[in-house]
């Protein structure tokens, strides 16, 4: 039971922050004040401890974990009901009652004979092994799995008592989210989940006139097309109970939501959720944590983006945060995607080192078909990312950005759209520190060390300008090596740089990290999130 205090803080929490009610694409519903406090302020379980549903507690008693900080690059996926579909991208119930309606009928049937529901006996999962996902991403070297549970279309991944439309019940008959914690566990990595299902109650919306399936009484709260203050309300109701959920039958690691969260017109809700997800990880004595986009959490949450380019940091942004992309040109499986949409290890490498070093993590998603597989250029990238970790993670893992982000490459510049855009290590502003051979370096720091990661190989001799003396850091530089070489290279430094003699043979492919050691180097910032005021 909700206690009184929670309630009053609730009330409190809310004030005059809700807006009226308003919606958009990739927005929760509409809302009153009455309605959310009402929702808020249902009977759900209750975890005891010293977090309490306002920013100020969670504040008080949130840092991000050092599990999250050290990891740097983690892995989630987009697959559901939508895979099955695989037109277009993961939009595609919204779209199936509306633009995609002919399309829809041309290969499926009309929507009032075959609707999204008819979807679910086709989602059989019959390809989907899930020890063999959590192997492809330890492979990958991504320290963290988190595939959405539930995207906008209302059915859950996983066993659940709350929603009757979940693939335990239907479809594969599997716990598709369960089995994935386990095998994620036994590889020896953390596990949490995306939830969008905050943004289902709006999300269809269909063309006037068109005849659909939407009015079937027997699937009234899979579509939530009938729309009354008394079905909101047990809408939010069931977003707040469903997170629960979650978090009790998986333990999570780290709970991720959608843009749909962002209004402060759901604080109440949010407050319940992060403050019992916090509470009950004390219980089990881990460190987790939320993601969450914009300003959607005023605390207790890493600042997600989604898509470095054209949503994120340009330069080195203080506090944790990290960078979501796809793999493919959309984050769902699409059939009509030709094999070259798919990006290469170096593309995600590139972007891994920039997003590095800007003091981020990246979070790269992968769309399996509908029944459940991983098409073999996304395993082919993930493996071969895997192999370039497993030479240069000394330069990833556990590390901070520098004092600058980097040396001849050029500042990423925002490009506006939806889609994957184009690669940031290519586009943008001249460098901000030229480099005389023409090489674009990423840095990152570990204790004392600096790591200058060369995007491509330098040649005979690699030249690092921002090392030049007078310009470099306090100390004196004792060595330099390259990871994946054995023993310490020959340099110099003047006045036009740091000079390398590089060997004859490159210790692998895609991206090269050069350790310099001697110097005295910034410190790591404070395990706090960071902040959109201070994106750049």
């Amino acid at each position: 039971m909700v206690e009184t205090k929670w309630i009053a803080a609730l009330l409190i929490a809310t004030a005059m922050l809700i807006a009226p009610r308003l919606a958009s694409a990739q927005q929760g519903p509409p809302v009153t004040p009455e309605i959310v406090l009402a929702a808020a302020a249902a009977k759900t379980p209750v975890a005891d401890g010293p977090v309490q549903p306002t920013w100020d507690s969670i504040r008080a008693n949130y840092t991000v974990p050092q599990w999250f900080i050290d990891a740097k690059f983690g892995i989630t996926m987009h697959w559901g009901l939508f895979s099955v579909a695989a037109y277009h991208n993961e939009w595609y119930e919204k779209y199936m009652y509306s633009t995609f309606s002919n399309w829809h009928t041309r290969n499926f049937g009309p929507p009032d004979k075959f609707g999204y529901k008819d979807f679910i006996p086709l989602f059989t999962a019959s390809e989907f092994n899930a020890d063999d996902m959590a192997q492809l991403v330890k492979e990958s070297g991504a320290k963290y799995f988190m595939p959405t549970c539930e995207h906008h279309d209302g059915f859950s991944l996983w066993d659940s008592d709350l929603n009757p439309f979940n693939a335990a019940r239907m479809g594969p008959k599997r716990d598709l989210i369960g089995e994935m914690a386990a095998a994620t566990r036994r590889a020896g990595l953390k596990f949490g989940v995306c939830n969008h299902s905050i943004e289902h109650y709006t999300f269809i919306r269909p063309t006037p006139g068109l005849k659909t399936d939407l009015d079937d009484p027997a699937y009234a709260d899979f579509y939530w097309t009938h729309h009354t203050d008394a079905n909101l309300q047990r809408f939010l109701e069931l977003w707040v109970a469903k997170d629960m959920e979650l978090i009790d039958k998986y333990q999570l690691d780290i709970l991720w939501f959608d843009n749909g969260v962002n209004s402060r017109a759901y604080d109440p809700l949010k407050l319940k959720v992060a403050a019992y997800f916090y509470n009950r990880a004390r219980q089990w004595g881990k460190d987790v944590t939320i993601d969450t986009k914009s300003t959607a959490f005023l605390a207790g949450s890493v600042l997600d983006f989604e898509k470095l380019n054209p949503r994120g940091p340009t330069q080195i942004l203080k506090g944790i945060w990290d960078a979501e992309e796809p793999i493919g040109s959309t984050w769902g499986y699409s059939a009509a995607n030709p094999v070259e949409t798919f990006r290469g290890a170096q593309s995600v490498i590139d972007e891994l080192c920039t997003v590095l070093s800007m003091n981020g993590n990246l979070l790269l998603n992968l769309s399996p078909n509908g029944q459940g597989a991983v098409n073999a250029q996304q395993q082919f990238a993930l493996r071969e990312i895997g192999r370039w970790l497993s030479v240069n993670g000394e330069a990833v893992y556990g590390t901070h950005n520098w004092i600058r982000d980097s040396e001849g490459a050029p500042r990423v510049v925002r490009t506006g759209g939806r889609g994957r855009g184009a690669n940031p290590t290519t586009v943008g502003a001249p460098a901000e520190v030229r480099n005389p051979g023409g090489v674009a370096y990423r840095f990152t720091v570990k204790g004392d060390d600096l790591y200058a990661i060369a995007q491509s190989w330098p040649g005979d001799t690699a030249v690092i300008a921002s090392l030049a003396t007078g310009q470099a850091p306090e100390g004196k530089i004792e060595s330099v090596s390259l990871l994946g070489y054995p023993g310490n290279l020959e340099f110099t430094q003047n006045e036009q740089g740091l000079k390398i003699k590089m060997p004859a043979v490159r210790p692998c492919n895609y991206a090269y990290s050069l350790k310099i050691t001697g110097l005295k180097m910034n410190p790591a910032g404070a395990p706090q999130p960071a902040v959109m005021a201070d994106l750049r």
